[in-house]
């Protein structure tokens, strides 16, 4: 199983950006598609972006589309979310995860890293 831990969040204001980062270790990095998610508060986790095991397939959630991305470098083992433009209703804990292809998450959630955008 690998082991991730989430890094990058904070607090920003509309419009800005934050890139998070998600370090694996323990297994081979590169075996896993991978995944973003995120919950706000009194809300359901939800998934937010999809990345391959290569890097080269990616999808997104709509809420996100066109200013998330998702992005892989597995010489570092590392996943990250770059992330612009963002809104107040990004406000969440961010999580990564090792996913299916379908973006379905199956192994341990880490701690994440909490993101707070304000208006």
């Amino acid at each position: 199983q690998v082991q991730l831990v989430e890094s990058g969040g904070g607090l920003v204001q509309a419009g800005g950006s934050l890139r998070l980062s998600c370090a694996a270790s323990g297994r081979t990095f590169d075996n896993y598609h991978m995944g973003w998610f995120r919950q706000a508060p009194g809300k359901e986790r939800e998934f937010v972006a999809y990345t391959s095991r290569s890097g080269g397939g990616t999808y997104y959630a709509d809420s996100v589309k066109g200013r998330f991305t998702i992005s892989r470098d597995n010489a570092k083992n590392t996943l990250y979310l770059q992330m612009n433009s963002l809104k107040p209703e990004d406000t969440a804990l961010y999580y990564c995860n090792t996913v299916l292809g379908n973006g379905t998450p199956f192994g341990s959630w880490g701690q994440g890293t909490q993101v707070t955008v304000s208006s």
